[in-house]
């Protein structure tokens, strides 16, 4: 479902003495997500995400911002998915000069995440102006290495549970989200004296996972900024049986299972789980490839923060024994071992980034795959609109890549129990932490369906104030 189209609401200055929070994205659809907070003439952005998805969208990153960067006091991120933190680059390069606030892990993953961004715009608009794809020449990159560089000088690492201050009107504290490593949801007290609580869920995560810690409750907030992807649907019980069998029915047809998987905590859960599969006996311990150097990267960072999960990390130096490696794992570096694989036979699991193929080494796989009908694509995770994934979700004969239109023969399975996003059940399970009603909730991040049913649900189950935030609306935290 497309979002909703953008009211004309006044653009934000922080000079303004209301106390205000403007959505400035994440309203009417799952991406872009900012949050300008405004009270006694200061400011603080949560999150500052880049749009992806819809043409529509994503030509809003061009857009200049709807408030000056320069006046911002700060930056303070849920957590390091680009859609929340992919913008920051351009914000420091339009004047900001303020703190980036985040979790440790979160400071580490946004370390590689930005600069693969910057990486990935730079070989974009390189292959435009070489093969004359794009209307404008030459065609630029959103942003460069040098401009994620100069946001990364800007991170400032906050621990978890301890409250900071952000000059005299702002104090923060995160606790744990349980999305992603480093995920936090934000408890933002605002105002020297009639002070009120902002509470931003960020994305939530699921419980009882393999690795992560649940998300933990926040006890009041006079307003709630609430996550709503899976606001409208519950995830599907037997995820892991379900890949199993996927798996099996595989090897003995000596197919490719290729796996669009996110680089960050997807990646991961799939290796925890393949290996418990593989140990349990469960599966044929077939050749594993994970083709995403960020991921890579990112599986590295789970052994330097055990505050992030209950796994004992210190197994990944004991060779063979690692959670997150399979028996037969490959990992894959470079463009020419990645083109390895287009020669090989033979079953196999491919796991390759971005987790919706909207860019990225996976793109190649597709290109190669889905138009054979011996080859299947398991999608493990949410598939925002615009997206190819999303196309191939729902049934595309077609999709278009490196702009050419490739035929899909291939099978393509939806795993849904992998998301890490907390569904209808386990959002009301967050939002039971509360001690006492917020004054409003407003559901955010969520396409308008999700978002409408989950404030409706919000509504009749809780008996709480809840509606559904719209695009670029200001509103009070009085």
């Amino acid at each position: 479902m497309a979002p909703r189209a953008a009211r004309c609401y006044p653009a934000s200055r922080v000079s303004d003495r209301a106390a205000t929070v403007q959505l400035l994205g994440a309203a009417g659809t799952v991406t872009g997500s900012k949050h300008l907070v405004t009270v006694d003439g200061r400011s603080v952005l949560l999150d500052c995400g880049l749009f992806q998805g819809l043409k529509a969208l994503r030509e809003r990153n061009w857009q200049p911002f709807p408030f000056d960067p320069a006046a911002l006091d700060a930056v303070v991120l849920s957590h390091a998915h680009i859609d929340h933190s992919g913008a920051l680059p351009l914000l420091v390069r339009h004047g900001f000069r303020g703190r980036i606030l985040c979790t440790p892990a979160t400071a580490d993953l946004l370390a590689v995440l930005l600069l693969d961004a910057a990486h990935l715009q730079e070989e974009d608009a390189d292959f435009a102006n070489r093969h004359r794809t794009s209307k404008h020449a030459p065609a630029l990159p959103l942003y460069t290495t040098e401009h994620a560089q100069a946001a990364l000088g800007r991170v400032a690492a906050q621990p978890y549970d301890t409250p900071f201050a952000i000059g005299d009107v702002f104090e923060v504290r995160f606790r744990r989200a349980g999305h992603i490593l480093g995920s936090a949801t934000v408890t933002l007290g605002c105002g020297q004296r009639d002070r009120r609580t902002l509470v931003f869920s960020g994305d939530l995560g699921r419980y009882d996972r393999v690795i992560l810690r649940d998300p933990e409750p926040v006890p009041d907030a006079d307003l709630l900024l609430v996550e709503s992807t899976y606001g409208d649907r519950f995830h599907q019980a037997g995820g892991v049986d379900l890949l199993a069998q996927i798996i099996t029915d595989a090897a003995a047809r000596e197919q490719t299972l290729l796996v669009p998987a996110f680089a960050v905590d997807r990646t991961q859960e799939l290796l925890y789980v393949l290996r418990a599969l593989e140990d349990q006996g469960r599966i044929p311990a077939l050749p594993v490839f994970i083709d995403s150097p960020m991921a890579i990267d990112v599986t590295e960072l789970y052994a330097r923060h055990p505050e992030e999960h209950d796994l004992d990390m210190r197994r990944l130096t004991e060779a063979g024994a690692s959670p997150l490696a399979t028996r037969h794992l490959t990992l894959l570096r470079t463009a020419e071992q990645s083109k390895s694989l287009n020669v090989r036979r033979g079953p196999a699991i491919i796991i390759s980034a971005s987790g919706m193929a909207t860019g990225g080494r996976v793109l190649h796989h597709l290109v190669r795959l889905l138009p054979d009908a011996n080859a299947t694509v398991l999608l493990v995770g949410y598939q925002a609109a615009g997206t190819r994934g999303r196309a191939l979700l729902e049934g595309a004969r077609t999709v278009r890549v490196f702009n050419q239109e490739v035929a899909v023969r291939a099978r393509i399975i939806k795993l849904d129990g992998f998301s890490a996003h907390a569904d209808q059940a386990e959002l009301l399970r967050w939002l039971g932490g509360f001690t006492r009603p917020p004054r409003r909730t407003i559901a955010v991040h969520g396409e308008p369906q999700a978002a409408d049913t989950f404030a409706a649900v919000i509504r009749h189950r809780l008996g709480w104030t809840a509606t559904t935030g719209e695009d670029g609306q200001r509103v009070p935290l009085a």
